[in-house]
């Protein structure tokens, strides 16, 4: 009889434990799709609502020549990327929505097409959306310690990868051959309130989470070119992109699972000023 009592007092609690798991799961599960509905709702709005249209080059336009890009090789893929169109974004009235806005990103192969925030840290945005409304899927944000205006050595966007293919959710993407193959994805469009700009990608991998590849500055020439052959080496690809010690780069970097991270590099060759 008493081992009969304990079996059932097993049995309840395992039930207990059972329902506790089902009902949290199910929870996450109604958050997680709550969260994904606004986040479309609201890019469906910016989509409507935001005049983003590709420009012509002109008298503003100006193209980063590199010693390193040979001028006779014109199979080199620079010189068909500096020939594309930038973007311009009109962002009054995303400055009206959110005073955070500082520029608009559109990575070709993928679906990120979204304007991007920065705040006082790099914490805010994982957890709330471009309204600043709570929101576990957050948005695409700006290192904290980067200035739009005056670029640093390394400026670094960060999103969550969704995996409604939100954010930077399909940044896994350029990962496969299909998207490697077509020479036309390896392009990052930018745009703020000050300039339009271009940048090709140079480096794309995932790695187990570090921060080595985030750092913005570096003390001299031979530290950059140190950290850019580091992450070269890391691609999963080879590109046909020269880096010089004067460049400058960007950097996305999303989620990779739990413990790892999936990065994007690419340097800027064009850029116009409004």
């Amino acid at each position: 009889m008493k081992k009969k009592k304990v079996i059932n007092g097993l049995l309840f609690l395992s039930l207990v434990i059972f329902i506790g798991i089902f009902s949290y799961s199910l929870f996450n599960i109604i958050v997680w799709y709550k969260d994904s509905k606004r986040i479309e709702e609201i890019n469906d709005e910016l989509i409507s609502n935001v005049k983003v249209v590709e420009v012509k080059d002109d008298e503003n336009v100006t193209v980063i020549e590199n010693d390193k890009v040979n001028n006779n090789d014109k199979s080199n893929p620079y010189w068909d990327y500096i020939k594309m169109d930038l973007i311009d974004v009109d962002f009054s009235l995303l400055k009206k929505t959110n005073s955070d806005t500082v520029g608009w990103i559109k990575v070709n192969g993928t679906n990120i097409n979204y304007p991007f925030v920065q705040t006082k840290d790099n914490d805010f945005y994982l957890n709330h959306a471009f309204d600043k409304s709570y929101n576990k899927a957050g948005w695409v944000f700006l290192d904290y310690r980067n200035n739009i205006e005056n670029l640093d050595k390394n400026t670094i966007l960060y999103a969550h990868a969704r995996l409604d293919k939100t954010m930077f959710g399909t940044l896994k993407e350029i990962l496969k051959n299909d998207w490697y193959k077509n020479k036309n994805n390896h392009i990052i469009k930018i745009s703020t309130e000050k300039e339009n700009s271009l940048w090709q990608v140079f480096s794309v991998y995932h790695i187990p989470t570090t921060t080595d590849y985030i750092k913005v500055n570096f003390s001299d020439d031979e530290e950059f070119e140190k950290f850019i052959d580091k992450i070269k080496k890391r691609s999963v690809f080879k590109f046909d992109t020269e880096i010089a010690s004067s460049d400058k780069i960007i950097t996305l970097s999303t989620c990779y699972g739990k413990t790892e991270r999936m990065v994007m590099h690419a340097k800027l060759i064009k850029y116009s000023k409004k």
